[in-house]
């Protein structure tokens, strides 16, 4: 959520509000299209494998706080070390990070075609189905057939994991989503404050999300399964309630 920075959309990019439907459209469509066709959950590994590598390293060479273009050529040797040291902490670390970059650049295109006010409508749209699909335990099924697919010995990017913990790509994708959000200045006249005050912002909201985060884990004493996108929606609601 801290990672994005403002980048200016690209002029021929269309912004529509229907695009907000995606974050909450992905899950629904993840979740029910696993449940109804199992085998599916190996072409999105594959699309995983194959998408996450180029958008974490436009991420890196252009979209996160402090890096450069020639940050993007770091995600090669990420991914080698995901792909060579299979099953260690290291391979999981390097995964986490492609995964995590990939879900900036794809929380970027998404902030740039949809106006502020719907995006942040579709954010907590997606949190709440999050919770509903849960509660009535209709994700855990589809989600563990998604995370235990494996394309070929290859690196495993459709899923965030590290040791034991496992965390869903749409959790992720969902708190970058709101880091873009929020990495878009303000209104105002001067431009300095606005950028000060949008990076100001993430870090609030990043630190609302790992306090939330860690305040709502304490549900695993009783559940198998939390919604990860909830924390990410109330933070969000906290800092930015009225932007436009």
């Amino acid at each position: 959520m801290a990672l994005p920075r403002y980048r200016p959309p690209f002029g021929w990019m269309p912004r529509s509000p229907w695009w907000a439907l995606v974050p909450a459209g992905s899950i629904v469509v993840v979740v029910f299209g696993v449940e109804a066709a199992p085998d599916s959950a190996s072409a999105l590994t594959w699309l995983a494998l194959l998408a996450v590598p180029p958008l974490a390293a436009f991420a890196l060479g252009w979209l996160v706080h402090g890096t450069a273009p020639a940050w993007a050529w770091l995600a090669l040797p990420l991914f080698g070390l995901a792909w060579a040291l299979d099953g260690s902490l290291i391979a999981e670390t390097a995964a986490t990070l492609l995964s995590g970059l990939a879900c900036v650049a794809l929380g970027w295109l998404l902030a740039c075609v949809v106006p502020a006010r719907w995006l942040r409508i579709g954010i907590y749209a997606m949190a709440a189905i999050d919770a509903v699909l849960i509660a009535g335990e209709l994700l855990q099924g589809p989600s563990g057939v998604l995370n235990a697919a494996a394309p070929a010995g290859l690196p495993r990017l459709q899923v965030l994991e590290f040791g034991s913990a496992r965390m869903g790509f749409g959790d992720a994708f969902v708190a970058a989503t709101a880091g873009c959000l929020l990495a878009t200045p303000a209104d105002g006249p001067d431009p300095v404050a606005r950028l000060l005050s949008s990076t100001h912002r993430q870090w609030v909201g990043a630190g609302l999300v790992a306090g939330l985060g860690l305040g709502f884990d304490l549900l695993f004493f009783w559940l198998e399964t939390l919604p990860a996108t909830v924390p990410v929606a109330i933070a969000l609601a906290l800092v930015a309630p009225s932007r436009k």
